[in-house]
């Protein structure tokens, strides 16, 4: 089955860790780098669980769950800087970015992400997707995360659309529950790609 634009929708928008960037191994790998150091196994279900959620509150879970004795924002500092050194590793999801690709100077569309801002344009930048996007909302700028849907609600006002009329590609379920709750058409983009090993590690 193919990802689909849905007929009434006036504008689109992405998510990025795992819809437009098949980055989660490479998340996964760096938080490995901050493990190795602190002396704790990262459970990679924690990515599966939190995707969507800034890095900061990864760090606080990491904090509590493996009692590591070091602040959070030590942690996102040597994580961020671990992810963009690798960031010649991403790979783009081409069943999402062929739409992208299609959609381009017909909708507005723009990218809400709980990554931060200098993450996702490194990532969008590195995939030679960024100008393909008239607005990129990241962890940054808004109060509240997914699933709460300020971020999805603000790429909406900024293209001018009503959150109805919005399509929301997603691989998050904080992610789909905030597009959800702001009354926005949801794309699933699991069902309909294949991220290889990593996503059976992840959810077994």
């Amino acid at each position: 089955m193919t990802i689909t634009v849905h007929p009434e929708a006036k504008a689109l928008i992405f998510d990025l860790d795992g819809t437009l960037s098949n980055s989660l191994p490479v998340h996964l790998e760096t938080w490995k780098i901050v493990a190795k150091k602190y002396n704790f196994d990262f459970d990679p279900n924690i990515i599966h669980e939190m995707t969507g959620r800034p890095t900061i509150e990864f760090a606080k879970r990491i904090v509590e769950q493996y009692k590591v004795d070091e602040q959070p924002e030590i942690l996102v500092r040597m994580k961020q800087q671990a992810f963009w050194d690798a960031a010649h590793l991403l790979e783009p999801i081409e069943e999402v970015i062929s739409i992208v690709k299609s959609y381009h100077g017909k909708l507005p569309m723009s990218v809400g992400t709980g990554a931060s801002g200098k993450s996702a344009e490194v990532q969008l930048k590195e995939l030679g997707i960024r100008d393909y996007f008239d607005f990129v909302i990241s962890a940054d700028d808004v109060q509240k995360h997914k699933p709460h849907p300020e971020t999805f609600v603000k790429c909406a006002e900024l293209m001018g659309v009503e959150p109805q009329l919005c399509q929301v590609f997603e691989d998050g379920d904080l992610g789909i529950s905030a597009a959800k709750e702001a009354g926005m058409f949801v794309t699933d983009v699991r069902e309909h790609i294949v991220y290889g090993d990593w996503e059976l590690t992840a959810n077994k």
